[in-house]
C-alpha cells in the first residue's frame, strides 16, 4: 500500500500492464504496425512523384511566361517614357520659340487663358 501526501488513507498501488505494449508480442506488433506504415508512406510518396514533378514543371513553365511578359511590359513602358520625354522637350522648345517670336501675342494670349480660367474656377 502506498499513502498519498494529501490524506491520511492509503491506496493500493497500481500494478496494471497496457495489453500488447509490453510483452515481446506486444513489441513485435508495434515495430510490424510501424513497418507497415512506413511502407505505405513510401508507396504513397512513390505515387504521388510523378504528379509532383508535373506541378512543379508547370510552375517553372508559369513563372517563366510571366517573367518574359514583364521583360516585355518593362521594355515597352522604357520605349514609352522616352519618347514622352522627347515630346515633352519638344513641346518646351517650340512654346520658347513662339514666345520669343511673338511676346505680345504671347502675353495677351496668357491674359485671356488666365481670365476665363479664374471666372470658371
Amino acid at each position: 500500500m502506498e499513502s498519498t501526501p494529501y490524506s491520511n488513507t492509503s491506496t493500493p498501488k497500481s500494478d496494471v500492464t497496457t495489453p500488447g505494449f509490453d510483452s515481446p508480442a506486444g513489441s513485435s506488433k508495434i515495430g510490424k504496425a510501424a513497418s507497415s506504415a512506413h511502407s505505405a508512406i513510401d508507396e504513397a510518396a512513390r505515387k504521388a512523384q510523378p504528379s509532383l514533378d508535373k506541378a512543379a514543371s508547370m510552375a517553372h513553365s508559369a513563372t517563366d511566361k510571366a517573367s518574359a511578359a514583364a521583360v516585355q511590359a518593362s521594355d515597352w513602358l522604357t520605349e514609352k517614357t522616352a519618347k514622352m520625354s522627347d515630346a515633352e522637350k519638344k513641346l518646351v522648345a517650340d512654346t520658347c520659340k513662339y514666345v520669343g517670336e511673338n511676346p505680345l501675342k504671347s502675353v495677351g494670349l496668357a491674359v485671356v487663358v488666365g481670365a476665363l480660367l479664374a471666372r470658371i474656377l
